[in-house]
């Protein structure tokens, strides 16, 4: 059977998805990373609902940004995910990187949304 990385990467994310769970208290910051945009949602995964969500399609981002496939794009955008769970009064998160390694545009949204105020 031949290497599908899509399938790889699911098995990731539910053997990491056993583990991390979003509460009221402390949802769960979950990141999608496609070849050419990168997405945050803050999920309270007990309700089933999605707190806050940016993207580098957010509008709030549109002049700002002219390619969202790169690491500077991730940092706003993790800005932005950040300055969004603030306004709800959400201080704290659990991280789900979403099956793919810590690493470039990933670990460069985390580290912005930590530097603007979220603790995970």
């Amino acid at each position: 059977m031949a290497f599908d990385r899509r399938v790889a990467r699911k098995r990731r994310q539910y053997r990491a998805r056993k583990k991390i769970f979003g509460t009221p208290e402390r949802p769960r910051l979950s990141v999608f990373r496609s070849a050419n945009h990168i997405y945050a949602q803050i999920i309270d995964d007990v309700a089933g609902n999605t707190l806050a969500a940016a993207s580098t399609l957010s509008p709030e981002l549109k002049g700002e940004i002219t390619y969202g496939g790169n690491i500077e794009s991730a940092q706003k955008v993790g800005e932005l995910i950040a300055k969004k769970a603030k306004e709800k009064g959400i201080e704290k998160v659990v991280f789900d990187r979403g099956g793919n390694l810590y690493h470039g545009r990933v670990q460069a949204l985390a580290e912005s949304a930590r530097e603007a105020g979220l603790e995970f």
